[in-house]
């Protein structure tokens, strides 16, 4: 017999999990932490973990409140990490009028998080139209059918949208919207958290000194 909804309920404060993981401390990083940052990506691949490389991104509104929502990270290299979204949505109107951000990744099956402080600029046309253009056809007519964060009728309107621009670009290449394309997440901060048994997690922070170096610390937990 399945739990009710109630005794489900009130288990979450009795539920524990502990995490047998190995250890991470200063020593065990990259000085870079975007490249460590990729070494657990690829430990996170390797491990099966659903949408490694999505980004919880928070930006605030208008009002100073937070907004977080999922993004996929497209590209990371020395400068940061790419995503890509339409310019007129809430996130880019948000972005736009402050840049400062918050992001978190969280590998749940490796019991690993890895904490997000950056600002954000636009990238580069020509990256925003190179990463368009490798998109499939469906989510390029996509980005063009779908006013993003606004107000529509119903799933006939999106749909009657998606027709119209297949219907434009039939037997030809589908371009880059000119409202739509990349940010780039430029880290000021990093912070790499590992779980440990008794709640003694682990906690390595990466931050930018005064001359714009990195440098490392322990958290405690």
């Amino acid at each position: 017999m399945s739990a009710s909804p109630d005794d489900a309920l009130a288990a979450i404060a009795r539920r524990r999990t502990e995490y047998e993981s190995a250890g991470l401390d200063v020593d065990d990083v990259d000085p870079d932490p975007l490249r460590q940052w990729q070494r657990w990506y690829a430990e996170a691949v390797e491990a099966a973990c659903v949408e490694p490389n999505a980004v919880a991104l928070a930006t605030v509104d208008g009002s100073g409140f937070p907004q977080v929502r999922y993004l996929l990270v497209r590209g990371v290299d020395p400068r940061g990490f790419s995503v890509f979204t339409n310019y007129e949505s809430a996130k880019s109107r948000q972005l736009g009028a402050s840049p400062r951000v918050g992001g978190l990744f969280t590998w749940l099956q490796l019991h690993r998080q890895v904490r997000l402080v950056a600002e954000a600029s636009r990238l580069p046309e020509d990256e925003s139209d190179a990463y368009f253009a490798s998109r499939p056809r469906a989510s390029q007519v996509g980005a063009w059918a779908s006013p993003q964060s606004q107000v529509i009728a119903g799933r006939a309107e999106l749909e009657a949208r998606v027709a119209a621009v297949e219907e434009r670009f039939a037997g030809r290449a589908v371009p880059r919207p000119p409202n739509w394309g990349g940010w780039l997440l430029t880290p000021l901060e990093l912070e790499f958290w590992q779980g440990r048994p008794s709640r003694l997690h682990d906690r390595v922070r990466y931050a930018r000194d005064a001359a714009g170096a990195w440098e490392l610390a322990r958290l405690a937990p």
